[in-house]
């Protein structure tokens, strides 16, 4: 599956109903990460219910113990194809029995893909379909090539906010704390970002952040995501996630019930939460 326009090509799988491949056809660039390494499997999933997971890895509900794998269920389905043109796709997926051995509650969960130009405009929708509120999370979790030509290195990019941040950088080293750092551009390095194993900030105010190499990069909207996280898992491997988060996963223990932890969103009965991100290459 496939859309596309004079210049790029993205292409789809069912699974997570994730996008594979964003082509720049004219340059050859292939922007996203194809989980084909030993470094990382994944490519760029989406996180629902669940962002990480809960420090002991399961959860209460009406008295019951669940438990989901890191990042939620959507990740792990199987989507289906319900809408497509030459520019724009949809993939919906909804509760099984299955999913709600792991999350109790019936859900439909859409993912719609339009791109115009340079730039892809991703958008989710959750719809609680049962007859109670609804704890969820959710962010996103695109993980692009880093180095995108044979030429550079890792090295030879930076993350570059939009605006000059005064963030509070979230440190796992004796404990858990929070940090205020000011960040405007970070110059790329493999142990600043594996040495922190994820790095985490709350309340940036850019409209986006781009990852820039000697020409090109990519751009990617986090307005409206009160954490950004940037992540690759050891030196050497080709690639950077640039996430935006609605919650967090625990980092310690915690005491709260799964409907009052940061970041957790509660949708009533028959309604839809809607959200959406934008990513521009060039």
């Amino acid at each position: 599956m496939k859309i596309s326009n004079q210049r790029y090509e993205i292409t789809f799988c069912t699974k997570g109903g994730e996008m594979q491949s964003f082509l720049d056809k004219e340059t050859g660039i292939e922007y996203l990460y194809q989980g084909d390494t030993p470094y990382w499997s994944g490519k760029n999933p989406a996180l629902f219910p669940m962002i990480g997971n809960t420090y002991t890895k399961d959860y209460e509900i009406d008295g019951k113990k669940y438990a989901m794998k890191n990042h939620g269920l959507i990740r792990y389905q199987d989507l289906t194809c319900i809408e497509q043109d030459d520019h724009s796709i949809t993939f919906a997926f909804t509760d099984t029995q299955e999913t709600r051995k792991q999350y109790p509650f019936p859900f439909q969960y859409q993912v719609h893909y339009a791109l115009q130009d340079r730039q892809v405009t991703i958008t989710y929708e959750i719809t609680n379909t049962g007859a109670k509120d609804m704890p969820f999370m959710f962010g996103l979790h695109p993980a692009f090539l880093c180095p995108l030509t044979k030429s550079e290195t890792f090295e030879d990019y930076r993350l570059i906010f939009s605006n000059e941040e005064h963030v509070e950088q979230l440190k796992f080293k004796n404990g858990v704390s929070y940090e205020s750092v000011d960040v405007k551009e970070i110059p790329l390095r493999y142990d600043w970002i594996v040495n922190e194993d994820t790095v985490i900030y709350k309340n940036c105010r850019s409209a986006y952040v781009t990852l820039q190499g000697k020409e090109h990069g990519v751009k990617v909207s986090i307005a409206g995501y009160p954490f950004l996280a940037f992540w690759t898992p050891k030196e050497g491997a080709p690639f950077i996630c640039i996430e935006p988060w609605l919650g967090h996963g625990d980092f310690e223990p915690s005491k709260e019930d799964f409907y009052h932890r940061e970041g957790t969103l509660i949708l009533s009965p028959k309604k839809t939460f809607t959200t959406s991100y934008i990513i521009e290459v060039f």
